[in-house]
């Protein structure tokens, strides 16, 4: 057990893990990652032109939460950039603290009353894995509405588990609520409601055990109604338009390749090895093709995986042999809960067939993939820390002090360098970050008011393409969101002259069109910086 002495140490190493974790979700949060993605400008442009909506059918559809909350922060920061990713960067904050609470509540019942305090220090390991993956970091600080996946998916269940625990009926008003909340955030999040099962099932049998079938269906129950309440918005929105309810998901399907099986067998080998082997390709989401978790992290998942494996498939015999009892069968629980939840939210990734591995899709298993890593990390802690303490017992606390000192620095710097160097200093980066649609919109702000703008849309298409939304962001940040015409190249000989500077700006660099706009406007300039292209008059 942990006396007032080491519950003092352990806040303060809860403390400093927050501090490390809001560290990388805040600093150079307006300038990192280079640039503003599209889908991101959407969701802040909306929140400036028309908040508070449930559901917003544009760029394949987006549950409006979370775009509400961006309007939340603006009107409370102002329209900034950094006002408006504080909202993803407070969530993620949040949510390694959630993962703290959620993995000691649950490993306190996975292990022998006299060592429950294994969990905390699990715990501790745990949220400190996700304090400074590259994984977590990244989605806290894009405009991403997924970020809230694993954000409810903690806080709900570990009012939920504490309710179970403690039998008290608020815990499952505010475990269901907060689960409720979930539909409103991302489509991945859906498939959740498998997990749930996954919970009740266990929850009935440890209930029959103890013949509480009364209070199980009453605490169900509210549990359920209060998903329902907080689930109804937009539900009655899907209801009335059911064309929405999939979005581009199904566009994504394996069953939508020429050969689903085939589809199936390549997605799930891809999404398995991205977390030690090949990663997600995507700039946005990942360094290109790297395993998602640092190497270090990568072996203790692999360790914590395996030992929650062995558990569960040691209990399922034990319970066959009907010789299970019950600290045994709290164990069982826990283990087949983490693996469901591990399997059950990489479902989104399973069972896509573009873009694979895709580690924005499967999102919600950012917290059991730090469980196991806590699980396996405290796994080798022990390992080394016996025979040390047989050997040189008077030194063991401080060597081991010193080595964890030395291991967390180092830990801290390799992430830091790989976070804000080598990934947020890449070209490649900048590419996938629609940077120079950022540059565009900052070179627009610095025109005088009295200038016309246009901006040449030099793709092609009949419809104005998405990356405006980035130029349109950046122009709302000095309160210049409507000043700028944008047209397409056969649209040029519509500008006219008048006694106002005009300036035209290409969206992407052209030296070809560039010489067009020479050949209509002779007596004008060609503006030409290391990002901006364009002709002023």
């Amino acid at each position: 057990m942990i006396n007032i002495q080491q519950n003092k140490k352990i806040l303060i190493l809860l403390f400093v893990i927050l501090a490390v974790a809001g560290f990388f979700r805040v600093w150079q949060l307006d300038s990192n990652p280079p640039g503003i993605y599209p889908d991101e400008a959407i969701n802040a442009n909306q929140a400036i032109e028309e908040p508070g909506k449930i559901f917003y059918v544009e760029n394949n559809g987006r549950e409006g939460l979370y775009i509400n909350l961006i309007a939340t922060s603006f009107s409370i920061f102002g329209v900034s950039v950094w006002s408006f990713k504080i909202v993803s960067a407070l969530i993620g904050i949040l949510s390694v603290l959630g993962l703290y609470l959620l993995t000691n509540l649950i490993l306190s019942q996975y292990y022998e009353k006299s060592s429950r305090g294994i969990a905390t220090y699990i715990a501790l390991f745990s949220s400190f894995f996700m304090a400074t993956g590259f994984w977590h970091i990244n989605f806290s600080r894009i405009g991403f509405r997924a970020i809230l996946v694993p954000f409810i998916l903690i806080f709900s269940f570990y009012f939920l588990f504490r309710g179970i625990k403690t039998q008290k009926l608020w815990n499952f008003i505010l475990g269901g609520a907060i689960f409720g909340i979930g539909f409103h955030t991302y489509i991945s999040f859906r498939v959740a409601v498998l997990l749930l099962g996954v919970i009740f099932l266990f929850w009935l049998l440890s209930y029959i055990k103890q013949k509480l079938y009364k209070k199980f269906f009453i605490f169900v129950s509210v549990f359920l109604i209060f998903v329902f309440i907080a689930a109804l918005p937009i539900g009655m929105y899907f209801l009335e338009n059911p064309a929405d309810f999939m979005g581009r998901a199904g566009g994504v399907s394996i069953f939508t390749a020429s050969s689903p099986i085939k589809a199936l067998g390549k997605s799930l080998i891809t999404h398995m090895a991205m977390f030690n082997f090949l990663g997600d390709y995507n700039w946005r989401h990942n360094m290109s093709g790297h395993p998602i978790l640092f190497w270090p992290v990568g072996i203790f998942f692999l360790i914590g995986f395996a030992l929650c494996v062995k558990d569960t498939l040691k209990h399922l015999i034990e319970i066959i042999r009907k010789k299970l009892p019950t600290e045994q069968a709290n164990k069982f629980f826990v283990s087949c809960f983490l693996l469901s939840w591990f399997f059950i939210m990489l479902l989104p990734g399973f069972l896509s067939s573009e873009g694979i591995p895709h580690c924005l899709r499967c999102i919600g298993a950012i917290p059991p993939v730090f469980i196991f890593a806590g699980i396996g990390a405290w796994f080798l802690f022990e390992k080394i820390k016996k025979p040390i303490s047989e050997n040189k017992e008077k030194l063991t606390g401080k060597m081991l002090v010193a080595v964890l000192i030395l291991f967390t620095a180092s830990f801290i710097f390799a992430q830091y360098h790989r976070y804000f160097i080598s990934w947020g200093q890449n070209p490649q980066t900048q590419n996938a970050f629609s940077y120079n649609c950022v540059a565009v919109g900052n070179y627009l702000n610095s025109l005088p008011n009295d200038t016309e703008k246009y901006v040449i849309i030099n793709e092609p298409g009949p419809h104005i393409p998405l990356p405006v939304e980035t130029i349109k962001l950046i122009q709302h940040t000095q309160n210049k969101g409507g000043d700028t015409n944008y047209i397409f190249v056969e649209q040029i000989n519509d500008i006219k002259k008048t006694d106002r500077p005009i300036s035209i700006i290409l969206m992407d660099k052209n030296q070809e069109m560039l010489n067009e706009i020479q050949i209509i406007f002779p007596d004008g300039k060609a503006i030409k910086t290391n990002d901006v292209w364009g002709f002023g008059l």
